[in-house]
């Protein structure tokens, strides 16, 4: 197996991260994210689980996460993952998608993989602009010109309607895990809250989401940390500003979820 090498780049012309991981054998466990990830696989083969629906995922294979879906994947045996791609945050996604479109609304990807897209190369040829951090306007180019084709090919406008059945005690579960992620929360509250017995709140919150209500709050209070990294915040005082019991349970889940260390996601804001 080869040298393993993750590298992240935040571009602050774009507003965007890329990420290019290089034979990584890592699992990655069921999760989602805040923003949008587009990205590839450039070689090694994945088998790739999202929305309750499982994929063998290859070189030239395009990946399409809107906010919010969860998904996970692990390698195929003796196959390491060379893997890119680039996180779009909803604002910076509406805006871009307003002058495509000339609606406010957000896209959402119908279609969480694209076999042998012949959007990769244009895909690979931004991210490779984003990592060598170039300066010219081509890269705010490539960037347009590929959400022109997501949006057009891969897209509907309206995300609601994708989110449509989601029930209305799994939706105050959402809000409240999402408002109150710093607490020490417990089955016996969401239970109440939702007014469901704790094995049917599991059952159904799970099923209606695609991930259990603990994974549904480790994965915010993940997001919350980064964005506290990205201020500059230090990993022992984004642990405790997140809920998590201490810094070593903390950075193993984010490692764990985001494939870096929270010292390694906050050196690439520094100026």
């Amino acid at each position: 197996m080869g040298k393993e090498m993750r590298s992240v780049v935040y571009d602050a012309d774009l507003k965007l991260e890329a990420y290019h991981f290089a034979g990584i054998m890592q699992k990655f466990p069921n999760h989602f994210h805040d923003y949008y990830v587009i990205g590839f696989i450039e070689s090694g083969k994945r088998y790739l689980s999202c929305k309750h629906n499982t994929y063998t995922i290859m070189p030239g294979d395009l990946l399409l996460f809107n906010p919010l879906d969860n998904h996970a994947c692990e390698q195929v045996e003796g196959e390491a993952l060379n893997y890119r791609c680039i996180n779009v945050q909803p604002q910076t996604m509406r805006k871009a998608a307003l002058e495509i479109t000339g609606k406010e609304e957000l896209p959402y990807f119908s279609a969480n993989v694209v076999f042998g897209s012949e959007l990769v190369p244009l895909l690979k040829e931004l991210h490779l602009a984003i990592m060598s951090k170039e300066k010219e306007f081509r890269k705010e180019e490539l960037f347009y010109f590929l959400l022109q084709q997501l949006i057009e090919e891969h897209a509907i406008q309206d995300a609601r309607s994708a989110n449509s059945e989601q029930s209305e005690p799994i939706t105050a579960i959402c809000d409240y895990l999402e408002q109150h992620y710093m607490d020490s929360i417990t089955l016996d509250d969401l239970s109440k809250l939702a007014g469901l017995s704790k094995y049917y709140l599991l059952r159904s919150f799970t099923k209606q989401k695609g991930i259990s209500p603990y994974s549904y709050l480790e994965t915010i209070r993940i997001g919350k940390a980064k964005k506290l990294l990205e201020q500059g915040v230090l990993p022992i005082d984004a642990a405790l500003q997140t809920g998590f019991s201490d810094q070593s349970h903390f950075s193993n889940f984010f490692k764990k979820f985001i494939g870096l260390t929270p010292k390694q996601y906050m050196n690439i804001y520094k100026s």
